[in-house]
């Protein structure tokens, strides 16, 4: 990301990608705290179940272009420990306080719920005031576990022919605007849009643009902000589009929970290390067990929450 400048192609087409991701963000509700409240509200898992399909995405274009001889910058992980289960369960509180995580922060600004303009501040400020005394990496270990599974190769490419058909029949029927944006489709286009921007610039989530900015690392962080700024600017033409962008302010109490669930998601990935959107996007697809065990610590804490409320 170093050698990218503003004013260059790499960053042209980067910049397409995060508009269009924030723009699918908005139209998916794609956030953990939504799936698991379908869920224990429904028994549905459409929600869950899209949040999967954007990480096998992003696991199967990986795959892909590295089989194609491309080449991109990938974490290569952490040994999981108490601290990731801990980081884990952090995230989720910090979730059930401000009411979305991370990724659902994002689509509440572009819906004009402008309290959640706090959740990112919340995240930045707990990045800047503990990093220096908690925010220290474990030792990384060994390489992606993805890139040893290249048998996963052909039932990804299977499934996302699949998916093409699909898209193409609507698109034969004249409803392909209403196919694609669906919510489960649009989590799609998340992790398509994803990967794109992981080919283009290397390993990038807007949690860890602030991380970044919070601990003072200037490498890269000029690209870093500016694909933030358009990742917020495509959630709010998309809530302008779909007619639920509203400007009004918000109540104090819902800002007070939005900054301080920030600030919880904050302390989270410092210890994890890495935020709901790098595992969701990053962790999981990359298979990597420290992701894993704090996106099952995070969904844990955020069903125990929402049981504890309701009983």
């Amino acid at each position: 990301m170093d050698g990218i400048a503003l004013i260059s192609p790499v960053f042209f087409l980067a910049a397409c990608c995060a508009a269009v991701m924030g723009y699918a963000i908005q139209r998916s509700g794609t956030c953990m705290v939504t799936a698991i409240d379908e869920f224990l509200d429904g028994r549905r898992t459409e929600r869950a179940l899209a949040l999967v399909e954007a990480g096998l995405w992003v696991s199967g274009s990986i795959l892909v272009w590295r089989q194609l001889g491309g080449h991109t910058a990938l974490p290569v992980g952490y040994p999981p420990s108490a601290m990731s289960a801990l980081g884990g369960v952090l995230l989720g509180l910090g979730a059930l306080l401000a009411g979305a995580c991370m990724f659902g922060a994002i689509a509440r600004i572009g819906s004009g719920d402008w309290a959640f303009v706090l959740t990112p501040l919340g995240y930045f400020l707990a990045c800047a005031v503990f990093s220096p005394r908690f925010g220290q990496r474990p030792p990384m270990v060994g390489g992606a576990p993805l890139l040893d599974a290249g048998w996963l190769i052909v039932p990804l490419t299977v499934f996302a022919i699949w998916r093409a058909l699909g898209a193409w029949r609507a698109a034969q029927r004249g409803e392909l605007a209403a196919h694609v944006w669906h919510p489960h489709q649009a989590t799609t286009v998340i992790g398509i849009a994803f990967s794109l921007l992981l080919i283009l610039v290397g390993p990038w989530a807007y949690t860890s643009a602030l991380l970044a900015l919070a601990e003072g690392h200037h490498s890269g962080l000029v690209i870093k902000l500016a694909l933030f700024v358009v990742l917020l600017a495509g959630a709010i033409v998309g809530g302008w589009n779909a007619g639920s962008l509203r400007m009004r302010l918000p109540p104090a109490n819902a800002a007070l929970r939005c900054l301080g669930g920030g600030a919880l998601m904050g302390c989270g990935s410092l210890l994890v290390p890495g935020g709901n959107d790098e595992l969701v996007l990053l962790g999981l697809p990359l298979l990597q067990p420290y992701a894993a065990l704090a996106a099952a610590a995070m969904a844990l804490s955020i069903v125990l929450g929402r049981l504890g409320v309701r009983s």
